[in-house]
C-alpha cells in the first residue's frame, strides 16, 4: 500500500478548499476588469496555504496573468528589509523588463532602494516622509505596470515580515486605486500571538472593505482520507485514516509526514513528539546529507549554491550527491530561479535548527559569515551586508558583530528602512560594551550620513560613541515613525549627559525630544527648547546653535507672536552662515521673512520668502523649499492677495507632489483652500482640504483642513456639518496645540455654528474666551472674522429676550478688541468697517451711509461672499430708511445670484424673503407682485396656529409654556414645534428662533418703513 511513496509524498489531487479557491478565482476575474484585489490568506503551519496558493497562481498563469513571488526572510530579529517585495519586482523586472522601467521612469534612483536592479540609490534625503515618499512611488509604479496586464503578486511568510514590508502593504492595500493588479499575502495564523507585530496590521487590515480575508482549517476525516488516497494511489483502509487523522489533527502537512515516515519502515513517525516525527526522514538520510540539511537549515530561509558549497567544504560532486538526497526525500526543494535551496516546508526547517547544539549553532554562522567576507560574489550585494550582520550576531562574536551590525544599520537607512535601521542600532548598542575597545575605537560615522551624528559638533573623522548610535537611533525612530520610542531614547542621553562635559550634544537632544513631545501631543515643546538654550548660550557659533536658535524663534512665531522672535531668527542665521550651514540659514531666513511680515513691513518680508523659495529649489532642497511655498501663500493671504496665494500654492503643491512630501503638500494645499475660499471658489476649496485630509500625515494639517470644512459648510448653513467638522479638527489639534493660528480660528467657528443655532450665550462665552486667549501680533487675520461674527450675531438677536439682556456689555467688549488690532492692508480695513457698522445695527443705529461705506470698503477685495452679506444690509437699510426701491433690487439680485453659486442656502433664503417682505422681484423680468404679503410668516409655508407656536418658540418658550398660552395640549404643542422645524430646515429650537429674529419675522408692523430715530439720517 505505501509502495512507491517516498517519491511522492504530496498528493497530486486538490483536496477541499473549493470555496476558497473559488473565491481567488473570482478575484482574478475582477482584478481582470481593472479593480486592484487584496487578499490576506491564514493559517496555522502545515494546514494548506501554500498548496491553495500554487492552484491559484496554475489558474492566473492560465488566465495570461504576469505572475510573481516573494517571500519573507526569517534571518535574525530584523529581517531584511522589503525583502518579499524585491523578489517579487525582480521577476516582474526580468518577465517584464521594457514595461518595469517605463513603469519606474523618472524615479529609478528611489524605487532602486527596493528594486535595486534599477540603479544607484540616491544619497538621501532623509526625512520623516521618506518612506511615504517611497511607497507612494512603488504604488503608482505597480499601478502603471498592471494598466495593461493582468499581474498577480504574492507575498508569502507575512509572519517573518519586517517592519518596513508590513507597512508598504498596508499602504499598497489602502492606496491602489487602479491597475489590474492582484496582491495576495500568506501568514502563518498559529505564529501570531497576541503581541506579534503582525496582529495590528491584520486588525488594521480587516477594517478595510477592499481587503478579503481567508482563513484556512484543517482537514475533516473526509478530507484526510482523500488526500491519503491521493498520496497512495489508492483508496487507504479505514484503520489507517483513524489512525492518521488522529495523529495529524487534520493537519495537511503532518498527514504527509506521517505517510513518509510510515513508508520509509521508520517507527519513530509514530512517537508523540512532534519535533521527532518532523525530524524521522532527516535522521534516515545518509551521514553526508543530513549534515547539509542542517548547514541549509542555519542559513536562512533560502541558502544560495555558491554560500553553501563555501560553508559545506564539500566537493562539488560530494554536494550535489547530498542534496540530491535531500531534495528526493522530499526534504529541500531547489528555489525557482535554480539559485539555491529551502526547505519544503518551514517547520522541518525550524525543527532541524532547533536539534542543534549551542556550538554547532555559532559554528555554522562563523563559517557562513567567514565565508561571505572571503567572496563577495556569493549572494547578491544589497543582501550582503545585513546578512554578514546576522551571521556574526549569530556566531557570538562582538569584536566581528558591532561593525557589522553598524554597517547593516546605514544600508538600511539608504533603503529608508528605518525601523529596521532602529532595531540594528539597538543590536549594536547592546554590543556595544562587550566589544573590544580596539574595535570601538576604529569605528567611525558613516560617509552619506544625513543625520546629525555627531550631532552637528566639530567631530568628523573622530570615533564613533555611544551617544553618537544613540543620536542615530533617535532621528531612526522618528523617521520610521517611532517617536515614543524616539523619546526614550533621548531620556538615556540626557542621562549620559548630565555631567555637562557636552553641551552641544546635549542640547541637540533637548531640541529632538522638543519635537517628539510636541509631535506626540505631550506639550508644546517649550520647555525643552529653553533648555537646549540655556545649554548653547556662550558658546561659540555652531550648526547645533544655530539650529536651537531657528527652532526657537520658529516656536516664538507660531505660539508666542513678538519682536523678540526676530532678533532670534537673525542671529540664527549669522550663527547659520559663520559655519556654512546653508539650508539652516535658509530655514531660519523663512521664519525671518514672516516676522517682517507680521511686523508690518509686508513687501520686505515677501521679497525675503521669494528669495529662499528660489534658493532651495536651486539646491534641490525640496522640503525647505515647500515650507517657504507653505509661508508665502500664508502671508499673501493675510495681506488679501488671494489669487497669488493660489497661483503661488498651484506650483507649490506640483513641487513637492513630485517629491512625494505628504505633510509639505498638505499645508500647501491647506493654504489653498482657505484662499480659495475667500475668493468664491467654493467646490474648489472643498476639493482642495479634502486632498489636504487625504494626503495629510501630521495631525496639525489635517486639523486646518477640518476647519477649512467647517467654514464652508457654516457659509452654506449646514451647520450640522459644521460643528461635525469643528470636532474633528479640535480631535487633530488635540488638547496641547497654542498655536494662535489654529486656536483662534476654532473659536470663530464655534460663535458661528452657536450663532446659527440662536445660542446668543455661547457666542458671547466663546468670543470672551477668544480675546481672553488674545490676538498676538500677525494674528488680526483671525481676529477680524471672529468679531465680525460676534458682533453680527449680536445684531441678528435683536428682539429676541435672552439675547437683549447683556448686549450693551457685549458690544463694547467687542469695540474695545477691535481698538487694539491692526487694519494694516485694505482687507482688514474693510473688516473693520463692516464691524463697526455691524455694531451699530445691533443697536439700531445703522444708517444707509454706513452700509454704503461697507460696500465700497468690500468691493475690490475679490470677496464675494462678504460682498454679497454686505450688500443684503445695505438693501436692507435702504428699504428700511424708505430709499430707491430700484438700486435696493439690484442689490438684492446681485448678491442672491452670489449666494446661488456659492451654494450659501442661508444667504438665499434670507435675501429672498427680505425680497418677498419688500414686494421686490430677484429676476429683473418678472414684475413684482401685484398684492402685498399679507403675513410674511405664510411665505415659510406656516399655517396661523403655527406661526402663533414660532412667535412663543422666538420668545424662548418651552412646549408647556406654549401649551399654556395657546390653550393646547404640551404634545400639540411639540408637534407643531416639529413640523415648523421641518418646514424651516432647521436642526433645533434655537435655529429656528435664531432665524425667525434674523428675518424680524415678527417685528413691529412696517419693518420696512423708515425707523423714527433713523428718518434725519435719510440719504
Amino acid at each position: 500500500m505505501l509502495g512507491d511513496v517516498e517519491t511522492r509524498s504530496v498528493s497530486p489531487v486538490f483536496v477541499g478548499r473549493a470555496d476558497e479557491l473559488a473565491l481567488l478565482t473570482d478575484v482574478l476575474t475582477r482584478a481582470a476588469g481593472g479593480e486592484p484585489q487584496a487578499v490576506l490568506i491564514g493559517g496555522e503551519a502545515g494546514v494548506g496555504k501554500t498548496r491553495l496558493t500554487e492552484e491559484f497562481l496554475g489558474e492566473a498563469a492560465r488566465r495570461g496573468a504576469v505572475v510573481a513571488v516573494g517571500g519573507c526572510v526569517e534571518i535574525g530579529a530584523e529581517g531584511l528589509p522589503f525583502a518579499p517585495f524585491s523578489t517579487a519586482l525582480r521577476t516582474l523586472h526580468r518577465e517584464l523588463p521594457e514595461e518595469l522601467a517605463a513603469a519606474a521612469a523618472g524615479q529609478e534612483g528611489e524605487l532602486a532602494r527596493i528594486l535595486p536592479e534599477l540603479g544607484d540609490t540616491p544619497r538621501g534625503p532623509h526625512d520623516e516622509e521618506s518612506t511615504a515618499r517611497l511607497f507612494e512611488l512603488t504604488a503608482r509604479m505597480l499601478e502603471r505596470l498592471a494598466a495593461g496586464r493582468l499581474v498577480v503578486l504574492v507575498l508569502e511568510d507575512l509572519h517573518w515580515a519586517d517592519t518596513s514590508t508590513r507597512h508598504l502593504l498596508s499602504y499598497l492595500f489602502r492606496t491602489l486605486g487602479s491597475g489590474r493588479l492582484v496582491v495576495v499575502a500568506t501568514y502563518r495564523a498559529d505564529d501570531v500571538h497576541r503581541r506579534h507585530p503582525l496582529r495590528p496590521l491584520l486588525a488594521e487590515l480587516d477594517r478595510l472593505r477592499t481587503v478579503q480575508r481567508i482563513e484556512l482549517p484543517r482537514f475533516n476525516r473526509a478530507e484526510v482520507r482523500r488526500q491519503l488516497a491521493g498520496i497512495l494511489a489508492s483508496q487507504p483502509e479505514e484503520d489507517f485514516v483513524d489512525s492518521v487523522f488522529e495523529r495529524s489533527d487534520g493537519n495537511a502537512f503532518f498527514v504527509e509526514e506521517l505517510v513518509a515516515s510510515r513508508a520509509s519502515g521508520c517507527r519513530a513517525g509514530l512517537t508523540e513528539s512532534l519535533r521527532d516525527l518532523l525530524l524521522v526522514r532527516v535522521e534516515v538520510l545518509p551521514d553526508e546529507a543530513q549534515r547539509v540539511v542542517r548547514i541549509v537549515a542555519e542559513g536562512g530561509s533560502t541558502v544560495e549554491y555558491p554560500l553553501l558549497r563555501a560553508v559545506a567544504g564539500l566537493t562539488e560532486d560530494e554536494l550535489i550527491e547530498a542534496l540530491r538526497a535531500a531534495v528526493g526525500a522530499n526534504i529541500l526543494l531547489a528555489t525557482t530561479d535554480g539559485d539555491g535551496y529551502r526547505f519544503r516546508h518551514s517547520l522541518v526547517r525550524e525543527a532541524v535548527s532547533d536539534d542543534l547544539l549551542p556550538g554547532e549553532r555559532s559554528r555554522l554562522n562563523r563559517h557562513y559569515a567567514e565565508a561571505l567576507e572571503a567572496d563577495e560574489s556569493l549572494i547578491r550585494a544589497e543582501e550582503r551586508v545585513i546578512r554578514l550582520a546576522n551571521y556574526w550576531y549569530r556566531a557570538n562574536d562582538p569584536a566581528k558583530s558591532l561593525p557589522a551590525v553598524l554597517a547593516a544599520s546605514v544600508a538600511a537607512r539608504r533603503r529608508h528602512a528605518y525601523s529596521e535601521q532602529l532595531r540594528l542600532l539597538e543590536r549594536a548598542m547592546d554590543l556595544w560594551d562587550s566589544a573590544p575597545e580596539e574595535v570601538r575605537e576604529a569605528l567611525r560615522p558613516a560617509d552619506d550620513t544625513d543625520v546629525y551624528p555627531p550631532c552637528g559638533c566639530d567631530s568628523a573623522g573622530t570615533p564613533l560613541r555611544r551617544l553618537d548610535l544613540l543620536a542615530e537611533a533617535t532621528v531612526a525612530a522618528r523617521y520610521g515613525g517611532e517617536r515614543e520610542r524616539a523619546l526614550k531614547i533621548t531620556k538615556t542621553a540626557l542621562r549620559t549627559l548630565e555631567d555637562g562635559h557636552d553641551p552641544l550634544r546635549a542640547a541637540w537632544f533637548w531640541t529632538e525630544r522638543s519635537r517628539l513631545v510636541a509631535g506626540l501631543g505631550r506639550s508644546d515643546g517649550w520647555e525643552e527648547i529653553a533648555k537646549a538654550q540655556e545649554l548653547v548660550q556662550g558658546l561659540p557659533p555652531s550648526q547645533v546653535h544655530a539650529e536651537v536658535l531657528v527652532r526657537a524663534a520658529g516656536w516664538g512665531m507660531l505660539h508666542n507672536p513678538g519682536p523678540g522672535n526676530l532678533e532670534a531668527a537673525q542671529r540664527a542665521v549669522a550663527y547659520a552662515r559663520m559655519v556654512g550651514a546653508e539650508e539652516v540659514e535658509l530655514n531660519a531666513r523663512i521664519t525671518v521673512g514672516c516676522l517682517l511680515t507680521d511686523a508690518g513691513t509686508g513687501e520686505v518680508g515677501l521679497a525675503e520668502l521669494h528669495t529662499v523659495k528660489d534658493r532651495a529649489t536651486e539646491l534641490g532642497l525640496t522640503m525647505l523649499a515647500g515650507r517657504a511655498h507653505i509661508n508665502l501663500t500664508s502671508q499673501l493671504e493675510s495681506m488679501g492677495r488671494s489669487q497669488e496665494a493660489v497661483a503661488l500654492a498651484e506650483e507649490g503643491a506640483e513641487l513637492v507632489g513630485r517629491s512625494r512630501l505628504f505633510d509639505t503638500e498638505a499645508w500647501v494645499r491647506g493654504n489653498m483652500a482657505e484662499s480659495l475660499y475667500s475668493l468664491g471658489r467654493w467646490d474648489e476649496a472643498t476639493a482642495a482640504a479634502r486632498r489636504t485630509l487625504l494626503v495629510g500625515q501630521s495631525a496639525a494639517p489635517r486639523g486646518s483642513a477640518s476647519a477649512r470644512l467647517a467654514y464652508l459648510a457654516l457659509a452654506r448653513g449646514e451647520l450640522t456639518e459644521a460643528a461635525q467638522q469643528l470636532a474633528a479638527a479640535h480631535s487633530h489639534f488635540g488638547t496641547h496645540d497654542t498655536q494662535p493660528q489654529h486656536r483662534i480660528p476654532l473659536y470663530r467657528l464655534a460663535v458661528g455654528i452657536a450663532a446659527g443655532e440662536g445660542r446668543i450665550a455661547d457666542v458671547r462665552s466663546e468670543t470672551a474666551a477668544a480675546i481672553e486667549y488674545g490676538f498676538p501680533l500677525g494674528q488680526h487675520r483671525y481676529a477680524w472674522p471672529l468679531l465680525l461674527a460676534a458682533a453680527t450675531a449680536e445684531a441678528d438677536s435683536r428682539g429676541l429676550p435672552a439675547a437683549d439682556t447683556g448686549r450693551a456689555a457685549a458690544l463694547e467688549v467687542l469695540r474695545a478688541a477691535a481698538r487694539h488690532l491692526a487694519a494694516p492692508v485694505p482687507v482688514w480695513t474693510a473688516h473693520a468697517e463692516y464691524l463697526r457698522v455691524e455694531l451699530l445695527r445691533a443697536e439700531d443705529r445703522d444708517t444707509v451711509a454706513d452700509w454704503t461705506a461697507v460696500q465700497a470698503a468690500v468691493r475690490p477685495l475679490e470677496r464675494p461672499y462678504l460682498l454679497a452679506r454686505a450688500r443684503h444690509r445695505l438693501a436692507e437699510a435702504m428699504l428700511a430708511a424708505g430709499g430707491c426701491r430700484d438700486s435696493a433690487a439690484a442689490l438684492l439680485r446681485d448678491a442672491h445670484a452670489t449666494a446661488g453659486r456659492l451654494g450659501s442656502r442661508r444667504l438665499r433664503e434670507d435675501l429672498a424673503l427680505l425680497a418677498q417682505r419688500a414686494r421686490l422681484p430677484l429676476t429683473a423680468d418678472i414684475p413684482a407682485p401685484p398684492e402685498p404679503q399679507a403675513d410674511p410668516v405664510e411665505a415659510l409655508g406656516l399655517t396661523s396656529r403655527e406661526r402663533d407656536v414660532l412667535r412663543l418658540v422666538a420668545a424662548g418658550s418651552t412646549n408647556r409654556k406654549i401649551a399654556e398660552e395657546l390653550f393646547i395640549s404640551p404634545k400639540t404643542a411639540s408637534v407643531h414645534v416639529s413640523n415648523i422645524l421641518a418646514k424651516l430646515g432647521v436642526a433645533g429650537r434655537g435655529e429656528a428662533a435664531a432665524l425667525a429674529h434674523r428675518l424680524r419675522l415678527f417685528a413691529p408692523p412696517g419693518p420696512l418703513s423708515v425707523r423714527p430715530e433713523a428718518a434725519h439720517r435719510r440719504v
